[in-house]
Parts: C-alpha cells; structure tokens; sequence
C-alpha cells in the first residue's frame, strides 16, 4: 500500500478478496491518503461511504467529510459504485420518480461476464439458464434504496420506498443484462409522459460533459422487439441505457424493459464516470 500510495494521486479497486480483506485494503489506501473508487460490494453498507450512480445521486459525496473525519484522512477516503445488476432498471426508475413509484417487481437476466466468466471458461452456460446468482437479489433489491438515500447525521440512510421484488436469472450472454420490469405508481402516469421524462432525463455527468458521460443517458425504444443485446449493448459505448416496451399492465401500472451493459456501466465504466465526478467535485485532485 505504502509503495503504491507514493505513486498515484487515486486507485481503482477491483480486486479478488474475501469481504474482510477487501474491507482493509480499501480502508488502508484510503488512510494512506488515497481517495478509493472501488468495484467491489464490501463497502457498499458502509454507512458513510458513498455509493454512486452519477447521474442519480451524486450529491451522495457529500458524505466524504464525515467518513474522512471518521477515519482521520485529508485526502483520502472510499467510494463505491453498485452491483451492475441495478443499472438495467434503476436509472429508468429514478427518471420517472416523479410519478412516486411504490411497488416494483423485476427480474433480470444477467450475462456471465457479470460472473467474471466467459463461455470458453464456463462451457455449461452454453444453451443453458440457471436460476440463480448467489447474493444477486438481495443487492438487486436494496442497493437502489440506498441510491435513493438521504444523508443524516453523517450516514446514508435508505429510502423506505418504492419497495422492490427481484429474480436474477443467469442466461447464455456474454455481455449485457437485461430487466423485465413492473412498477406501480402513487400518482398515474401517461404513457407520453413516462417516455417524455425517460429520454430527457439529465444528469451532473451530462450537465458537465464528463469525458466519459454518454450525451443521452436513456434511449427509450419505440420497436416491439427492443432493446436488444446484439444490437442495443454498446449503446453510448456502454454507458447508456435502454428502456423498450413500455406498457400498461393488467396487475402494475406499467411494464418496461431494460438493457444495459454490465461491464461498462455497471462495472468499469461506472466506476471511471464515478472518478470523473469526484475530481469535478473536487474530492479527488493531484497531489
């Protein structure tokens, strides 16, 4: 850690650890004066750290005083990004949240890159799906409440709505995971106002032009059969989301579906645009 913090002005963290250790590496570097941008889930209940989508919640690093004040630093201090199985839904959801959503039942269809796999490495998952993804539903069903969270008394402290229900399903993809999502809504929205807000909606990544910021967050796709992950993944190089499919339902308000890249946006390229945010707030600088 001594030799690495002497060289750089911030790490990634991205690293194959039991929870424990990932814990004390990070807390390490970051006592070690090194603001943190990790990949990794063990850090992402701390209560004082930030969990970051920056187009959602990037007021959130607001918290970074009260963590370095905890853990005695001036500069350095952790932030994390979520699981990349939220991003499929989450952005759209908190587009619309206007609406005050309530109840929200997903299940997503993850690809085995989320896995860190590929099919030459784990040849079962070829023609094959498997019903589940150890710990998947768990974050898929809280890590956004968290996203929606408030900053009290130097904590995060979660939202208590809308309450969600997930499936993770892992299917034959390589890249991109995709949502099948049911919400009701408090107030009842129209279809035109639902998409109004889903393809205009901004973020700070895109008010600032961030380097790696897509210009239009969520592509709402008019065709029946999209998105899609051939031809809809790479998206905005990854970083947008899709949302097809739009409609009422019979039970919920409304049913969408949503595509998004796993190791872009939900991994690598979430944690780049979460760095880019923190030097534009001035939370990360050179030393």
């Amino acid at each position: 850690v001594e030799e690495v913090a002497a060289q750089v002005d911030f790490v990634f963290s991205a690293v194959d650890m039991s929870k424990d250790e990932i814990r004390a590496i990070e807390e390490a570097y970051a006592k070690a004066e090194v603001p943190v941008v990790s990949n990794n889930s063990a850090h992402r209940w701390t209560p004082d750290v930030p969990m970051m989508v920056p187009e959602l919640n990037p007021e959130h690093a607001e918290i970074i005083p009260y963590q370095r004040k905890r853990l005695g630093t001036k500069r350095g201090f952790i932030a994390v990004k979520p699981n990349c199985s939220i991003q499929s839904y989450t952005p759209a959801l908190h587009a619309l949240r206007e609406f005050e959503p309530t109840l929200v039942v997903a299940t997503t269809y993850q690809a085995i890159s989320g896995a860190g796999k590929t099919f030459k490495d784990w040849p079962e998952m070829i023609d094959n799906v498997i019903p589940y993804i150890a710990g998947e539903e768990e974050k898929s069903e809280q890590e956004p409440l968290r996203i929606w969270g408030e900053i009290k008394d130097g904590v995060i402290v979660k939202a208590s709505e809308p309450k969600i229900t997930c499936q993770c399903i892992r299917v034959p993809v390589l890249n991109g995971h995709t949502a099948a999502v049911f919400v009701k809504f408090r107030k009842k929205p129209t279809k035109e106002q639902l998409i109004e807000k889903l393809e205009n909606f901004k973020g700070l990544p895109q008010e600032l032009n961030l380097p790696s910021a897509p210009k239009q967050f969520i592509r709402y796709m008019t065709e029946d059969n999209r998105p899609q992950v051939t031809l809809d993944v790479n998206y905005e190089n990854g970083m947008g989301i899709n949302v097809g499919r739009l409609r009422e339902d019979t039970i919920y308000d409304w049913k969408f579906v949503g595509l998004s890249h796993n190791t872009v946006r939900g991994a690598a390229g979430g944690a780049v645009l979460c760095a880019e945010t923190l030097v534009a707030k001035k939370f990360i600088a050179a030393k």
